[in-house]
């Protein structure tokens, strides 16, 4: 009975974490670091936030997100996932 109690509560705490995992939250890809990127972004790790990043530095700011689908690792998919979480202006915290 306490192996099943626990079971639950592990299995309740790892649905926790992986719903917070998949959570984004809206980034401006024009203004943030990678690490803001990697945090906000579905899919997007730090490598991936760092080639934005590297991308943005080295041909300015995206101006849409078919831009942004420029970066090697962002595909057609990491788009349309993250497409109401992803700004191109405006400050954001």
């Amino acid at each position: 009975m306490l192996n099943t109690k626990i079971t639950k509560w592990v299995l309740g705490l790892a649905g926790l974490v992986l719903s917070f995992s998949l959570w984004a939250a809206p980034v401006n890809v024009n203004q943030a670091d990678a690490q803001k990127i990697a945090s906000s972004l579905n899919g997007v790790g730090m490598v991936k936030a760092q080639a934005i990043v590297e991308y943005r530095e080295q041909h300015g700011d995206f101006k849409s997100l078919d831009d942004l689908g420029k970066v090697k690792g962002i595909g057609p998919k990491t788009l349309e996932n993250n497409a109401d979480d992803i700004k191109l202006e405006g400050n954001l915290p």
